[in-house]
């Protein structure tokens, strides 16, 4: 069930931020609404609240399992790139910047926990010296 949860809240939180990014470069009257910047928090926690869960039920954690590793560090990535997308950057050009580099964080993400491999959807290329 944890991990359903999570699931649900990957799927939950991509698709909230991809309506955040349109509406901001929109510049929607949506973005100022309440529950448009309290809900992505709440489900963000409880995104991590079921990773940790997950994390410790399976006895699989970061800095000791490659894949979770770079989970973490892409995640930071995400979570940085997503900021200065919505909040921070001040210029068209840069926002957009750091919403492809969000999107794609957020991808490569998915591919490291569907694959369970560091390289993610790069795994099986060939030349990448994987087994």
């Amino acid at each position: 069930m944890v991990r359903s949860i999570h699931m649900a809240c990957v799927i939950i939180s991509g698709l909230g931020f991809a309506f955040r990014s349109v509406w901001m470069l929109q510049q929607s009257p949506l973005m100022v609404n309440l529950w448009v910047r309290t809900l992505p928090h709440v489900v963000d926690s409880v995104l991590l609240a079921s990773a940790v869960t997950l994390s410790v039920l399976s006895h699989q954690y970061p800095l000791t399992q490659d894949w979770l590793t770079v989970k973490v560090l892409v995640l930071v990535l995400y979570i940085v790139s997503g900021a200065m997308a919505l909040r921070y950057a001040t210029s068209g050009r840069a926002r957009l910047y750091c919403l492809g580099l969000a999107f794609l964080a957020y991808g490569f993400i998915i591919s490291v926990a569907v694959t369970r491999h560091p390289l993610g959807v790069f795994a099986g290329m060939t030349g990448l010296g994987v087994n």
